[in-house]
């Protein structure tokens, strides 16, 4: 399981982009994306994907004991 931080409010449009993610808009105007990550190949995508949106990434966290 994954936490991806992003500066900023993400349009709910785009969480389509980022499938099999949960995204939660934050009380402090950050946007979190949370969900399980097949393997490292998989994370690059989504940070590709941050990355071509040009949106800020504050920060990226395994948490929990599942399989990551």
């Amino acid at each position: 399981m994954y936490q991806i931080r992003l500066q900023g409010h993400l349009n709910r449009k785009w969480i389509d982009w980022f499938e099999g993610l949960t995204m939660t808009l934050e009380d402090d105007g950050n946007t979190l994306l949370t969900g399980p990550v097949v393997d490292q190949a998989a994370l690059y995508g989504y940070l590709k994907k941050v990355r071509d949106l040009g949106i800020p990434l504050l920060s990226v966290n395994s948490v929990g004991t599942g399989d990551v």
